[in-house]
């Protein structure tokens, strides 16, 4: 077979969650597959160590391109061209128009679930606008859809009431460098980005649904009962939006316990993982909730949510909270920060919890879903 995968994204800078798995899938089939042809479908971009070349695997730059026009011209054109026996987006989007096959990573449907297209920032605004207008079209045209848990299989099920069985489920995984690391690595690492010794940890971005605000709300309680007693990191936020939600909200007085690093790499995240006292994943709604595992794969427990794909991903291994309620945010926090023996239990279930999820077994599905449709289509 001839199989294209577009991964659009993966070559820039600043990569998220869709990016890494999509990168960490074409590893898995790099290692799996010797025989088929495949041909990555990229944006030129400045990180171009993400992914190698091996024998049957080509990294084709298409012209570099606002994402709508690379993916509807560039990537249609690059079916024909390349002559491809099927196509996979990795990216929830497709093309309208394929003349093959076509499977479609569905990562989630939150875009279609509300009609307010105000929230987040102008980039995540365009991109929830175009995705409202692609999805339902390229969903029909699709011979095989994954998406990323049983909770978002449900939620696509219900939206768009297939006649028949479409939708597989395959988990994400845990890249191999997320691992606790020594406290020499950590200290190391902590001063190339400035990190106090003791800190709580927050990953997310200005997307509503990752929940800033009912953390920030947490975190002033904690500061009002006096118990606010460490820093807290939040990478890749800027100063000015930061600043504009703690006024909103009257908690000006929590900025100087903030430390704002900027982006920080994929692959040094182990390390911030490894020094937190612990993680905080409190989202509204998330399909499946990598940085999860990523903690626990480092050793750091992890409060999250008990809404959405975030119980089935965490298991027993997390504080479950109500991420609408910040006052259980901050109890949760309490907690944690003087229960010794609960922070060692989290630690031990969350070790065990990860190897549950693999990119290697996702990988194998998603071959073998290549190859039945191949036939299907002979």
């Amino acid at each position: 077979m001839r199989i294209g995968i577009e991964a659009q994204r993966i070559f820039r800078k600043k990569k998220h969650g869709m990016d890494i798995v999509a990168v960490q899938m074409i590893k898995e089939l790099q290692k799996i597959d010797r025989v088929n042809e495949y041909f990555i479908f990229v944006n030129p971009d400045v990180d171009t160590a993400t992914i190698s070349e091996s024998e049957n695997f080509k990294i084709i730059p298409l012209k570099k391109s606002p994402y709508p026009i690379w993916e509807q011209k560039h990537l249609s054109e690059a079916v024909k061209t390349y002559r491809l026996d099927l196509l996979h987006c990795t990216g929830n989007t497709a093309p309208i128009n394929t003349s093959v096959p076509l499977v479609l990573t569905l990562h989630d449907i939150i875009y279609l679930e509300k009609t307010d297209v105000r929230s987040g920032s102008w980039y995540q605004r365009l991109g929830n606008l175009y995705r409202k207008w692609n999805v339902p079209k390229v969903v029909r045209n699709s011979d095989a859809i994954f998406t990323v848990s049983e909770f978002e299989k449900k939620v696509i099920d219900k939206y768009f009431k297939f006649e028949k069985e479409k939708v597989k489920v395959i988990y994400n995984g845990v890249a191999q460098h997320f691992q606790p690391h020594s406290i020499t690595a950590i200290t190391d690492k902590i001063k190339d980005y400035g990190l106090p010794k003791k800190y709580l940890l927050f990953l997310g971005n200005t997307a509503p649904k990752k929940n800033l605000k009912g953390v920030l709300l947490a975190l002033k309680k904690l500061d009002q009962k006096g118990k606010l007693n460490m820093d807290i990191v939040m990478p890749d936020f800027g100063e000015n939006e930061l600043n504009a939600l703690l006024a909103s909200i009257d908690a000006k007085s929590i900025r100087n316990k903030i430390h704002l690093t900027g982006y920080i790499p994929n692959q040094d995240l182990p390390y911030v993982y490894s020094g937190a006292e612990m993680f905080l994943y409190p989202s509204l709604r998330e399909s499946f909730g990598l940085p999860i595992l990523e903690a626990m794969a480092c050793g750091c427990p992890v409060i999250t949510s008990n809404t959405s794909s975030m119980p089935e991903i965490a298991g027993d291994a997390a504080v479950l909270v109500d991420p609408f309620n910040p006052e259980a945010i901050c109890e949760a926090i309490e907690n944690l920060l003087q229960d010794q023996v609960l922070r060692s239990s989290l630690i031990s279930k969350g070790y065990a919890r990860v190897p549950l999820f693999s990119f290697e077994q996702g990988a194998k599905t998603i071959l073998d879903t290549y190859s039945k449709i191949h036939d299907m289509h002979k």
